[in-house]
C-alpha cells in the first residue's frame, strides 16, 4: 500500500547537524529568535514552560517530546516570572558545547532536556513542512525518548557511519512523531487528511500514481464520495483543493527528478503526469517562477556551493 507520509520524509531527506543538553535552574527564561529550520528536544527530568510564537504556552514534563518542523521564535522558561534573555538561535546552534545552562549555574538543575535541529535536504522542504503542525507536543513518548538519546550519542561520537546513522535516525524519528499525531483535534493539512479514510484514499491513490490525469470526480469516487462533498472535506482537512495538492505533489517530484540531473525533460515531464516536455515547463514555470532547466543548473550551483 502507498504509503504518503514515508514519500514526504523520503523527499525531505533529514540530515541530522548538532544535538545537545539544556538544563535550568531558578529563575530563568530565554526567547530563541526565528530558527526556520526543524528541531527537537525530550525533557529527560523535572519540568518547564515553553512559549512558541502563534501558538498557546505549554508546560512541559518529564518524558514529553516535542517537534518543531520550521522553527519559530519561542520563549523556554521556569515558571517564576522573569524577563527573557534574548538568544540568537544560528548563533547558539553553532556553539560547540555539550550543555547550556540557563539560571543560576552552581545550582541543581529544575529541567535536564537534550535538543537539537537538523536540515531538510529537499529544494521543495517550505511546501512539505507546511503541510506539518507548527508544534508538535507529545507527552509520555518512550520510544521518542529512546530515539532522541539515541541522537545525542551518535551526534557527540564521531564514530564510522555517524552520518549515516544520524540521518536514519531522524528518519524514523520523524515518522514516530508524526504518525502519533493522527488524530481529528489537529489543524488543517496532511497529518489531519491521513487520519481521515475518505480523504486519505484519495491522497493514497495521486501518491500512488502522479502522472494519471486525475480529476475531482476521479479522487471523489476513490474516497466513496459524491464531487461536492469530497472538494469540500478535502479542503477543510488538508486546507488546499485536492487539485491544488496534485499539482504541488507533482511539482515536488519534478524538482526531486530535476536534482538528480540524469533525466531527459521529457521523461521528468511523463512521470508527473504532462504529455510534452513544453506542457510540462510551462507549467513548471508558473509554480516555481523559473524554467526547469534554469532551476536545474541553479540547484546544481547551489549544491557545489555548499560541497565547497
Amino acid at each position: 500500500m502507498i504509503d504518503p507520509l514515508s514519500d514526504i520524509i523520503a523527499l525531505l531527506r533529514p540530515r541530522a547537524v548538532f544535538a545537545k543538553g539544556i538544563s535550568g535552574a531558578g529563575a530563568w527564561g530565554v526567547r530563541y529568535t526565528d530558527f526556520g529550520e526543524p528541531s527537537f528536544c525530550v525533557v529527560l527530568e523535572g519540568r518547564c514552560r515553553l512559549h512558541v510564537d502563534g501558538q498557546q504556552p505549554v508546560t512541559l514534563d518529564s518524558g514529553d517530546f516535542v517537534l518543531l518542523p520550521a522553527t519559530p521564535g519561542f520563549v523556554l522558561s521556569g515558571f517564576e516570572p522573569v524577563r527573557p534573555v534574548p538568544i540568537d538561535a544560528r548563533a547558539a546552534a553553532a556553539a560547540a558545547v555539550e550543555e547550556v545552562r540557563h539560571g543560576r549555574p552552581g545550582d541543581e538543575p529544575d529541567v535536564r532536556l537534550l535538543g537539537g535541529y537538523f536540515a531538510f535536504a529537499s529544494p521543495d522542504a517550505g511546501f512539505l513542512v507546511s503541510l506539518l503542525p507548527t508544534l508538535v507536543h507529545l507527552r509520555g513518548a518512550d520510544r521518542l525518548t529512546t530515539l532522541t538519546r539515541l541522537l545525542g550519542e551518535e551526534a557527540r561520537a564521531y564514530r564510522p557511519g555517524r552520518e549515516l546513522v544520524l540521518s536514519r535516525l531522524v528518519e524514523v524519528l520523524l515518522v514516530e512523531a508524526l504518525r502519533a499525531l493522527q488524530d481529528k483535534d489537529m489543524p488543517p493539512g496532511l497529518l489531519r487528511g491521513l487520519a481521515d479514510t475518505r480523504v486519505s484514499a484519495a491522497i493514497r491513490h495521486m501518491h500512488g500514481d502522479p502522472a494519471r490525469p486525475w480529476t475531482v470526480a476521479e479522487l471523489a469516487r476513490e474516497a466513496a464520495l459524491s464531487r461536492s462533498a469530497f472538494f469540500d472535506r478535502f479542503m477543510r482537512i488538508v486546507g488546499v483543493s485536492p487539485m491544488e495538492y496534485l499539482l504541488a505533489w507533482r511539482m515536488t517530484l519534478a524538482k526531486d527528478l530535476l536534482r538528480r540531473r540524469d533525466l531527459p525533460l521529457a521523461d521528468v515531464a511523463e512521470r508527473v503526469g504532462y504529455s510534452s516536455a513544453s506542457t510540462f515547463s510551462t507549467a513548471f514555470s508558473r509554480h516555481v517562477g523559473q524554467a526547469p532547466g534554469g532551476y536545474a543548473r541553479a540547484l546544481a550551483g547551489s549544491l557545489r556551493r555548499d560541497a565547497g
